[in-house]
């Protein structure tokens, strides 16, 4: 009994530890850190990315690829503890997700249907954050890319910036969203994330004619894929 005792105790003072080096490293809180660590640890998660998130000022919207059903419990331990999570409704009503649902403020949202917010403009225009989930389609039909206009809308209106950020690896989890693809129990993650950019920012940098919004937060969204696919054959053994 006494071993046992003392092995729960080291093993609570080695998570609260290593929580403690993810809050000062992260810039999360202890409660956030606490949640995190065993993703951390159990898929070796690559996150430097992710410090920029906090670096950057609001107003601000995080775009997240919705690969599996681990990115909503990876960016409600990673994001700023302020940051307003829009669910899908399985992720909103998932009983495993409880204890990461706790971090910060989440609202159910059916990505098959337009969301244009008078309310979510008025919280990014007092300087608010907001993490969207989109899901896992990189040609998505007329009415499933309604959902990036309104995006696109949303933020001009509010005048926010847009920051892409993808989970490389989630889709190869035993967690996958994204059907036929091969599974592993513990695959590595490398969370890649793009410099924030206004809709009126993603236009310009086009390089021909100059794209609607929601085309051109489009291509940025793609774009933070393929820049994680690339870190992930650079890491692949040979």
């Amino acid at each position: 009994m006494l071993t046992a005792v003392t092995i729960l105790c080291a093993i609570a003072a080695i998570w609260l530890a290593v929580a403690l080096f993810l809050m000062m490293r992260l810039g999360i809180n202890l409660h956030q850190a606490m949640l995190y660590v065993p993703l951390k640890l159990f898929f070796r998660i690559s996150d430097t990315p992710i410090r920029q998130a906090h670096s950057t000022e609001p107003p601000i919207i995080y775009a997240i690829w919705h690969r599996s059903h681990l990115e909503p419990a990876l960016m409600l331990s990673l994001l700023p503890h302020d940051t307003l999570h829009i669910l899908d409704e399985e992720s909103a009503r998932s009983l495993w997700l409880d204890p990461w649902r706790a971090l910060a403020r989440t609202i159910a949202f059916n990505a098959h249907h337009v969301f244009v917010s008078r309310r979510l403009v008025r919280r990014l225009r007092g300087r608010g954050r907001l993490a969207v989930y989109l899901p896992d389609d990189e040609a998505p039909d007329p009415k499933a890319f309604r959902l990036f206009r309104a995006i696109a809308r949303i933020a001009t209106n509010a005048e926010a910036k847009i920051q892409p950020i993808h989970v490389e690896g989630a889709e190869h989890s035993p967690f996958s969203l994204t059907p036929g693809m091969r599974r592993r129990l513990a695959p590595r993650f490398r969370i890649t994330a793009l410099e924030p950019l206004t809709i009126a920012q993603m236009v310009a940098l086009a390089d021909d004619e100059k794209p609607r919004g929601a085309n051109a937060f489009f291509d940025r969204m793609l774009a933070v894929r393929r820049q994680g696919v690339a870190r992930e054959e650079v890491h692949e053994p040979a």
